[in-house]
């Protein structure tokens, strides 16, 4: 976080920093295991100190990661953001060659407890290939994070198998061709993916909420208001909330507040994941019986 101002490129600026925690599909798993969802976690440590910090966050949080092996000499990923004062961030670098990893024969020898699962979460960060695999053998209902505007594209080949996804702006343009300005092209972007064979899109729109195209139903949901201290984690405490309201059997109306309600919930904490998180929160600020 900086302090003082706005962030001065090309200058030492005065600020705080914070290690935590991270990943996407690592702190969906983590809001999950919150919200009282029993998880695992499929993933690639390196030996290394981020690893064993990771590994014990997870195991501290409840996610079951024995599925995750550990690779000797490789780096565990790792993303660094810099914040402004207002907790938007600034810029991000990520590490994340270790991914690679995570091929088809990886997930082939897990795939028999993969498929106990009642839903499972992938994201782009994946390999195409492993994605393609994922697609093609797993049972369960298969959600899926876009994470970024480049890595969404790899989503492309296995929308026809996606339960969900929940993409931003800028991914859902990547993925669909349709920048979306205002409220029909947030319909004729969600429809695109629908089209593809997603039956649920879950747009993410930062300030202006969330949009649901689900069945029939096409809406946009408001924000729900945060003393945000920062945005960090905030989608995959979003992500989290719609897989744990799909499991709750919760309309899609209430599917999307109980999104908006972890966001709103995460963004009040400095760590990418609020330790704060769990149903009776979630419920209370989504105001869901």
């Amino acid at each position: 976080d900086t302090l003082g101002g706005a962030l001065r490129l090309g200058e030492s600026n005065v600020g705080t920093v914070r290690t935590s925690p991270g990943g996407v599909a690592r702190n969906v798993a983590h809001n999950l295991a919150l919200l009282g969802v029993r998880t695992r976690l499929v993933t690639a440590y390196g030996d290394d100190d981020r690893g064993r910090i990771l590994r014990d966050a997870c195991r501290r949080a409840g996610v079951d990661d024995g599925l995750s092996p550990v690779f000797a000499g490789e780096r565990t990923s790792a993303y660094l953001y810099l914040t402004e004062r207002d907790g938007e961030m600034h810029a991000a670098v990520n590490d994340m060659a270790i991914c690679e990893r995570l091929t088809p024969a990886l997930l082939d020898a897990r795939m028999a407890a993969i498929n106990e699962s009642d839903a499972v979460v992938t994201d782009a960060n994946l390999p195409e290939e492993t994605l393609a695999y994922l697609a093609e053998h797993c049972a369960a209902p298969l959600i899926a994070d876009a994470v970024s505007e480049t890595k969404c594209r790899r989503l492309k080949g296995i929308l026809w198998k996606l339960h969900a996804i929940k993409p931003n702006r800028s991914e859902i343009a990547a993925l669909t061709g349709v920048s979306p300005k205002c409220e029909a092209d947030f319909r004729r972007a969600a429809e695109a993916l629908r089209r593809a064979g997603t039956e649920r899109v879950y747009l993410s729109l930062g300030a202006e909420g969330l949009y649901v195209s689900v069945g029939e139903e096409n809406f946009l949901t408001p924000v729900i208001a945060s003393n945000i201290v920062s945005t960090t984690g905030a989608g995959d405490a979003m992500t989290a909330a719609l897989v744990w309201a799909e499991l709750q059997g919760l309309s899609p109306a209430e599917t999307a507040r109980a999104a908006l309600a972890a966001a709103s919930i995460t963004m009040e904490s400095a760590e990418t994941v609020h330790p704060a998180l769990n149903e009776r929160a979630l419920r209370a600020r989504a105001e869901i019986v």
